[in-house]
């Protein structure tokens, strides 16, 4: 006769899962544009049936997908993302690409192949599908045993030396995260002023790179002067009083540091491109993300300041990125000499 189970057995019993019908239903009620994608995401990450109902319960009272599932897709990388902490966009992935492509080319690698990744939108403040991830180096094989090869091992080519990045603003670090993946020899440097998203960083970028906490440049170490390959910045861009438009998952839940770039939406992006001349190498690079609507006024701040600009954009994405190189006619350092009083 086989024992029946206790009344304590059964009153810790795992609960049934929620039915994929009732995800769904119950998420589309709270206004999730892509309730069957969210669905999905949630039933695969929840390790069980009681996680599954609490990170369900947390989303439809309006906590963004990503700070739910712990986690979000960029450039095709699992990103940490911790309550509180900025969520990387969609649209950001056209800054690493860019960014990746120019690295690429500072190294002298400009013919490698960008291999297209398909993404699944899940955030309603970033609706952009469109993403791709850079496809690995190639190696050449040599032969290490052929006895016609008489080269000495000193007299080989040199180390490529590594591309010097710097990440403004780097939240999440979810941009130096996705260079370090793409690129084989980068030395990353990501700086941030929200203590919660430095936190973050360090699990994302971790042996890939150092993380600071600080404002804009001033925690870089000073040897970087002069040595910066690629400095780009995802700088707050969104004016003071438009904040209160975006939706809630970004004014409740994101850092205002985040997202308040002052009255026209561009302090902190002035910030960035006033010092970056001090801090690129000869033929570096500046890439700011921006608004369509922003990109002249950002164009005209990066003249201002030395630095030859051009914009780039995708439809896609509904994404803007101003890029800049030093003006070989500006001498980094020096400033214009004062007029010499005529005085006594």
């Amino acid at each position: 006769m086989s024992a029946s189970p206790s009344p304590l057995s059964r009153s810790v019993a795992s609960p049934a899962p929620l039915p994929r019908s009732v995800i769904v239903t119950r998420l589309r009620a709270a206004g999730c544009v892509f309730a069957e994608d969210e669905a999905e995401l949630l039933i695969s990450t929840a390790p069980t049936p009681a996680d599954l109902a609490a990170m369900v319960e947390r989303r439809v009272t309006g906590l963004p997908l990503e700070h739910v599932l712990g986690w979000a897709e960029f450039c095709g990388l699992r990103i940490a993302v911790n309550p509180g902490v900025f969520v990387p966009r969609r649209r950001t992935e056209f800054l690493a690409r860019q960014a990746t492509a120019l690295a690429r080319r500072t190294a002298g690698l400009a013919d490698q192949v960008v291999t297209p990744v398909r993404h699944r939108p899940v955030s309603p403040v970033d609706q952009a599908t469109a993403s791709a991830r850079p496809a690995a180096d190639a190696t050449d094989s040599t032969d290490a045993t052929d006895s016609t090869d008489s080269t000495d091992s000193t007299d080989q080519a040199p180390t490529r030396p590594r591309t010097v990045v710097v990440d403004l603003c780097c939240g999440s670090g979810a941009v130096g995260a996705a260079l370090v993946a793409a690129l084989d020899r980068v030395e990353l440097h990501a700086v941030d002023i929200d203590p919660a998203e430095v936190r973050c960083a360090r699990r994302n970028v971790a042996a890939g790179g150092q993380v600071y906490e600080g404002d804009l440049y001033e925690p870089l170490p000073a040897r970087l002067r002069g040595r910066v390959d690629i400095l780009v910045a995802s700088a707050p861009y969104v004016p003071t009083e438009a904040i209160g438009l975006l939706p809630p998952e970004a004014r409740i839940y994101e850092p205002w540091v985040a997202l308040d770039g002052g009255a026209d939406g561009l302090d902190v992006v002035r910030r960035v491109i006033a010092e970056a001349s001090q801090w690129l190498a000869p033929g570096g690079y500046l890439l700011v993300e921006t608004s369509e609507r922003q990109a002249q006024q950002t164009v005209e701040t990066f003249t201002r300041n030395g630095l030859i600009p051009r914009v780039a954009s995708s439809d896609d994405l509904d994404a803007t990125v101003v890029i800049g190189t030093l003006n070989s006619t500006v001498v980094i350092g020096t400033r214009p000499a004062l007029p010499e009083s005529s005085g006594g």
